[in-house]
């Protein structure tokens, strides 16, 4: 493992000015070093070096000393995984628009690279222009997932930015996170200045207005800025809805160690935090112009989002949660993106993106206008994320029709229909076994199937329906060809924030690995069947950050400061760093991860508002213990989950003109059988 030594800071020189880009146009000696000279050299001795070179298609080359704010997007993970993030690209687009903005991006360095870095006092630099991290205005991060944290550390120490907020000074970045792993920015709240709560396009150009305008108040050519500069901006940012600045708030705890409150400790800041919501996806069509990766990618496709939000209610999902509710893109916008990205980028595959990509109301009609268009080419259409229960031969016809039938996808989560009942996933096992028959007599040859483990009431007959799920699927499979598959994928469940589930205990990795084996055992006479299975031990690290308060924020410390990086990425095992770690922090794993929450306990999140009524997870809490489902909400009467009140959209949650809903409180007006179902939505195309 590389050490944590801190990384050198560029000398300064007249050719290359101060330290800092707090300097408006016109400020002499403003521009700062690239490193690509001595960048360059070391890429022999690094593997796949295309990632760190930059110069693709549609990458934006702005030039510095023309910009007054200059930011750098940041995905904390390698090229290969962080270049297709579409948030990313779509925040590089909206801020290289603006005249007087510039965007750069960066992503992390392998570990070879960055033991070359710190050798040779090289620091995190950005792709376009390999600029050092410390000259931008703004170190903006996206946090998909929590196993990020260590690697957003190290980009700090690497860029010669102190990691933590307090020790920085005015003229270093201010680092801003979002992302889903946001929500619960407690873990990072002593390293981070601000997090951003929600859709990102309409908060982040809003924070690049406060920008500007606090430069210009505080910075001109000849003067320095005052040594409060800096706090005046952090208590700007705290102004606008849906950023969230930890600095300006302090937990309480109960003697037992319970947390009683987090409350705001600054004048003026709110005391519970909005997240923003972009209620019109055609005013926000993008990206227009994806860049196109130099080298491979974990993705490489032009992607479009189709609609933003879900209401099936899976209470394990967080990103379904917090991204209420549905807006979905007009068809025809759909159509233009596609037809000019792909003219534009050359990419031969389509994904059209989403949590359920199937459940948008004109999907049909979506599918066959793109598959008419591509017919006898060698673009495909794929739909990444499809519910078993919106799959049919139609759809299945139109995503195929140039002849490709690899394999599909589907999540039925759980292996029991009491399960899936639990956790809220709608899906019979008569529609997964139809959805297969369809499928595999359609001529695709291989079905993915994902499960999980460690959910709450589970029992080991629920266990073992996985493995029956798949002997039953595998064994249609075969009916329509030997060479067909069947993959089992099985995970361990890990709570998450702002879920009705944020409740529950998870289970130990020596609990979840029982349970893989009842279904290894359950299994092995099929040998067709493969089953694929998580390392339990990685729940743990995820666990702990997904639901730990601020005082996880010294474990995260000293895990990096021993090595840890890459914390997803099976070539870094670094569970027993954490496990140093926390002996080393004296935190217990036990009580932030394997005990239940009652109720009356304060959650570390509850400052901040996903638009979820506490109480309405709570119910839904204990309609998951008493094996009660809920409705899409799309389609049914309104459950006041208390996202929609004071947005100004229509329920259905549908592009302008298309199906909408009336809500309609739970009670009251006509029920569920008074409204239009799935199938006749989908025959009418919306």
């Amino acid at each position: 493992m590389l050490g944590a030594a801190t990384a050198r800071r560029a000398p300064a020189t007249p050719a290359h000015g101060q330290r800092g880009a707090f300097h408006l146009p016109g400020a002499a000696a403003q521009v700062p070093p690239s490193y690509w000279d001595v960048i360059e050299p070391l890429l022999s001795r690094v593997r796949k070096p295309a990632q760190y070179v930059g110069g693709e298609h549609n990458q934006v080359a702005g030039q510095w000393g023309a910009a007054e704010t200059r930011w750098l997007l940041c995905y904390p993970d390698t090229y290969e995984v962080g270049q297709p993030n579409q948030g990313l690209q779509i925040l590089y687009e909206i801020l290289n628009e603006r005249a007087h903005a510039l965007a750069e991006r960066a992503y992390a360095p392998w570990t070879d690279l960055e033991e070359l870095q710190r050798e040779d006092g090289i620091p995190t630099f950005s792709l376009e222009h390999h600029r050092p991290l410390w000259a931008f205005d703004v170190f903006a991060v996206t946090l998909p997932h929590e196993l990020g944290h260590t690697n957003l550390l190290n980009l700090l120490d690497l860029g010669a930015v102190p990691i933590r907020s307090i020790d920085r000074k005015v003229d270093d970045p201010i680092v801003l996170v979002g992302g889903h792993a946001a929500y619960n920015p407690e873990p990072l709240a002593p390293f981070i200045d601000a997090a951003v709560m929600g859709d990102g396009e309409e908060v982040t150009l809003e924070v690049d207005d406060v920008l500007r305008a606090w430069k210009h108040d505080h910075l001109d050519v000849d003067a320095a800025p005052s040594a409060d500069a800096r706090q005046d901006l952090l208590r700007r940012l705290a102004q606008v809805e849906g950023v969230y600045v930890p600095a300006f708030y302090e937990p309480r705890y109960h003697e037992d160690g319970r947390l009683r409150q987090t409350v705001a400790v600054e004048p003026g800041v709110p005391a519970l935090v909005p997240k923003r919501t972009v209620q019109d996806l055609e005013e926000w069509a993008y990206p227009r112009k994806q860049i196109v990766p130099m080298t491979e990618t974990v993705h490489e496709r032009f992607s479009v989002e189709i609609f933003r939000g879900c209401t099936r209610g899976c209470r394990f999902c967080q990103a379904g949660m917090i991204t209420r509710p549905v807006r979905e893109r007009r068809p025809e916008t759909i159509q233009k993106l596609v037809e000019e990205g792909v003219k534009d980028t050359g990419f031969n595959e389509v994904g059209l993106l989403s949590l359920s990509s199937a459940d948008h109301s004109a999907i049909g009609p979506v599918a066959r206008d793109l598959a008419d268009t591509y017919e006898g080419t060698t673009t495909s259409l794929s739909l990444p994320s499809t519910r078993v229960d919106a799959f049919n031969v139609t759809l299945s016809n139109e995503l195929s029709r140039n002849g490709r039938r690899t394999g599909l996808t589907f999540a039925p989560e759980a292996g029991s229909e009491r399960m899936r009942m639990v956790i809220n996933k709608m899906v019979s096992e008569d529609d997964l076994l139809r959805t297969a028959e369809t499928a595999f007599s359609e001529g695709w040859r291989h079905i993915k199937l994902y499960f999980m483990v460690g959910l709450p009431t589970e029992t080991d007959e629920d266990v073992l329906a996985i493995a029956d799920l798949g002997i039953k699927t595998y064994e249609i499979a075969r009916k329509h060809g030997k060479a067909n598959k069947v993959t089992i994928s099985v995970g361990g469940f890990v709570p998450k924030p702002h879920t009705p589930f944020q409740w529950c205990a998870q289970d130990s990795p020596d609990e979840i690995r029982r349970k893989l084996s009842l279904i290894r055992h359950a299994i092995k006479q099929h040998s067709g069947i493969k089953l694929r299975t998580n390392d339990p031990e990685e729940g743990v690290i995820e666990g702990l950050l997904s639901r730990g308060d601020r005082r996880i924020a010294p474990v995260v410390e000293r895990a990096w400061k021993l090595g840890a990086r890459f914390d997803g990425w099976h070539e870094m095992p670094t569970l027993e760093t954490w496990r140093q770690a926390l002996e080393d922090t004296d935190v217990d794993l036990a009580w932030f991860s394997y005990r239940e929450r009652d109720q009356k306990e304060a959650l570390p999140w509850d400052h901040l508002d996903s638009g979820l009524d506490k109480d309405w997870l709570w119910e839904d809490w204990e309609d998951a213990r008493s094996d009660k489902e809920l409705d899409d909400c799309r389609w049914s009467a309104c459950y006041d989950c208390g996202v929609c009140p004071g947005l100004s959209i229509e329920h259905d949650t549908g592009y302008t003109g298309g199906f909408q809903l009336p809500v309609l409180p739970q009670g009251l007006g006509g029920g569920s059988e008074d409204l239009p179902t799935a199938p006749e939505r989908y025959a009418s195309g919306g």
